[in-house]
């Protein structure tokens, strides 16, 4: 299942996350995949594989790879 926002399809997985970090974007700036993975049952590679699709498209959340120690690490304006 996938929904379109401008001219981007989310998948089920996309659409997990980046509903994650709109609840969560507000009292936290920077999230780490393996965080956001545990979060939401998925790896870090699933996470970081998907979150390029969010930071492409057209969303109200703007996401920025930020850093890589320990796991890539999301900066998050929403």
């Amino acid at each position: 299942m996938s929904t379109t926002a401008g001219t981007t399809a989310l998948t089920d997985k996309q659409q997990r996350i980046l509903r994650y970090l709109r609840e969560n974007g507000g009292t936290k700036t920077y999230f780490k995949s393996r965080l956001i993975g545990s979060d939401l049952g998925l790896t870090a590679k699933e996470v970081g594989t998907n979150m390029t699709a969010i930071a492409d498209g057209d969303f109200d959340v703007e996401v920025e790879k930020w850093g890589y120690s320990s796991s890539t690490t999301w900066k998050v304006d929403a």
